[in-house]
């Protein structure tokens, strides 16, 4: 397949684009590099620095299908400049369902979030549930999701609602539960928990590169939202299992982020997908990549220090 993936360059677009290569799809990657470049030069693989905002420099002739994984991701991020936020998250989505409709492209894989859902008291949060979403970044998402379902009778529209990812990439994140519990522990034998009642989703990094393959295969077929994580377990649960591997104090404190839930994906291995790997899988990769010295703890690992230290951001 001839497939544009934007983001290709981020925390799940690297390990992403080189599986797609590793299969033998030609892979053209669109990301603005603010977290630089680590993909390999490949035959099958073009790799274009662009804004997604610039929609006309994203080239749809000939695609099978896009992955849109380019935006501002997370919360603090979001909250650093709104108006980047929505501009990227949300017209550039619309602006290139519309650029790969007006091209024949078949298929638009969207990578939402499962924290559009916000705080959920249910036992099992389904994608039949409405949609709280409690901070700008959530916002984006849903809006988004909205804008490409308006879009569902002209091309296939596969919306994933990835939970936390966890486990080692080259573009890797230090701000996300698993890896930054894992690497506290590692380089301060000490961890910070806050809250830490929390119940939230988790998905390994493997594994949600298995979502995105699953999809490309059989996604013509399976059009709508899916959620996708398949560990359900507190902050606090997190950090007694990164424990278990490396000796470290936890200290809890308050915290202002009310976000639990408990997201279900019987609708996703409905369609024949199974998980592989677990939050352990992920500690032990941090660990293993630590270790070697393949990781360090920089500030280019965390997306809010590294937009900070931008000088434009417009």
């Amino acid at each position: 397949m001839n497939i544009l993936l934007t983001g290709g360059c981020g925390y799940v677009g690297t390990p992403l684009t080189l599986s797609l290569l590793e299969s033998g799809h030609k892979v053209t990657v669109v990301d603005l590099q603010w977290f630089g470049n680590r993909l390999p030069s490949h035959p099958n693989l073009t790799v274009i620095q662009a804004d997604v905002r610039n929609a006309e420099l994203v080239p749809m002739a000939g695609m099978d299908a896009v992955l849109h994984l380019a935006n501002v991701a997370n919360d603090p991020c979001a909250d650093l400049n709104s108006k980047l936020n929505w501009e990227v998250n949300t017209l550039a989505t619309m602006l290139l369902v519309e650029r790969a409709i007006s091209h024949g492209v078949k298929q638009f894989i969207y990578a939402s979030s499962g924290s559009v859902y916000g705080v959920k008291d249910e036992d099992e949060v389904t994608e039949e549930l409405s949609l709280v979403p409690i901070s700008d970044y959530n916002k984006t998402k849903m809006i988004s999701e909205r804008v490409l379902l308006s879009y569902q009778d002209r091309i296939v529209v596969n919306i994933i609602r990835p939970a936390t990812i966890c486990g080692y990439s080259p573009r890797m994140r230090l701000d996300l539960s698993v890896n930054m519990l894992t690497m506290q522990a590692l380089t301060k034998g000490r961890i910070t928990v806050f809250g830490g009642d929390q119940t939230r989703p988790n998905i390994h990094l493997r594994d949600m590169l298995r979502v995105y393959h699953h999809f490309l295969a059989k996604g013509l077929t399976l059009p709508g939202i899916f959620d996708a994580g398949f560990e359900n377990i507190s902050i606090s649960e997190i950090a007694r299992r990164v424990t278990s591997h490396v000796p470290a104090e936890v200290v809890t404190t308050p915290s202002n982020d009310p976000r639990s839930y408990r997201l279900s994906s019987k609708k996703l291995l409905a369609t024949g997908y199974a998980p592989k790997f677990t939050v352990e899988d992920g500690i032990r990769d941090v660990i293993a990549a630590y270790r070697s010295g393949s990781l360090q703890d920089t500030d280019l690992c965390y997306n809010i220090r590294t937009m900070k230290s931008m000088t434009s951001l417009s």
